[in-house]
């Protein structure tokens, strides 16, 4: 693996999207857009479509500079070996140039474009991820998802700033139903990977405390999950369409959690399909959640 690392193959454009985590962008560029379509008033069809790729460049640059640090750790976890850097496709300091100019070039050009406070919390963003939770937090502290959630719930806010210019509630209330997703989200995960994480040395929350203290916590998020998605519902900012789909989506979110945080260590193949399947509802949660918001937003305006 030293050899590896050390003697680079050729890479193509491929390893460098590689470098981006595509699927994570994926989710980060849909609930920035719609962050974008529900805000109040208009923005010109070209600035919108440079506000999104410019959250889209900044998310990428930081999971590339995430790989960049973390390329040792990745190559000793089953689930991240198969990385372009892990796999001497791409030499470090490439992936690392490679990722500084995709992330200063997205906080310049939203900041000529669109304006410097949605500039700056993209650059915000971008640090929260690739400094506090890359360098600092996820390598100390099993509540390094917890604080370093909060790096993955700026698009929604970048979006809304896009549009309107300032930060009021709603955008915030955004912010933080991501907050507060993160951490059922990624404990789910690592409750099933957890192996990958102790072969490294990085302190995941199953790790440190165990399995049955990191159910409980998924729960319990899960719960606080349930009032806060309908909170733009109460305020008033969303109508009865998102309250309706993020009341339903919610419980369904808090019954797989229930499955997972009340059930006791098993030892046998299939000990983690309730995992498992709050994960992989996790993100279809959050997918269905913003679209009833963007999908409430438009039909409000039909009826108006």
């Amino acid at each position: 693996m030293e050899q590896a690392l050390t003697q680079p193959l050729p890479a193509d454009w491929r390893d460098l999207l590689a470098l981006t985590k595509p699927r994570v962008m994926s989710l980060v560029i849909f609930t920035g857009l719609c962050g974008l379509l529900a805000a109040p008033g208009q923005i010109n069809p070209v600035l919108g479509f440079t506000a999104i790729l410019c959250i889209a460049m900044g998310a990428g640059g930081a999971a590339a500079l995430n790989q960049w640090w973390e390329a040792d750790i990745d190559a000793g976890m089953k689930r991240t070996a198969g990385r372009p850097l892990p796999q001497g496709r791409l030499d470090r300091t490439t992936a690392r140039d490679f990722a500084g100019v995709l992330c200063a070039a997205s906080v310049f050009l939203m900041g000529l474009a669109i304006g410097w406070l949605a500039a700056g919390i993209l650059a915000i963003s971008i640090v929260y991820y690739a400094v506090v939770y890359t360098i600092w937090l996820k390598p100390r502290t099993p509540q390094n998802i917890v604080i370093g959630g909060g790096a993955g719930a700026f698009p929604p806010l970048i979006g809304w700033v896009a549009v309107t210019g300032d930060i009021t509630l709603m955008p915030v209330l955004l912010f933080t139903i991501i907050f507060i997703w993160t951490p059922p989200h990624f404990w789910a995960l690592s409750l099933f990977v957890k192996s990958d994480y102790a072969k490294v040395g990085i302190p995941m929350l199953p790790v440190v405390a165990g399995e049955r203290v990191t159910r409980h916590q998924i729960l319990i998020y899960s719960l606080v999950l349930l009032p806060i998605s309908v909170l733009p519902w109460w305020i008033g900012g969303a109508g009865a369409i998102y309250g309706v789909s993020a009341t339903v989506l919610s419980l369904l979110f808090l019954a797989l959690a229930l499955r997972v945080g009340l059930r006791q260590r098993q030892t046998d193949d299939d000990a983690m399909k309730p995992e498992k399947q709050l994960f992989a509802y996790s993100v279809l949660y959050l997918f269905a959640l913003f679209a009833a918001l963007v999908a409430d937003h438009y039909l409000m305006l039909q009826v108006a």
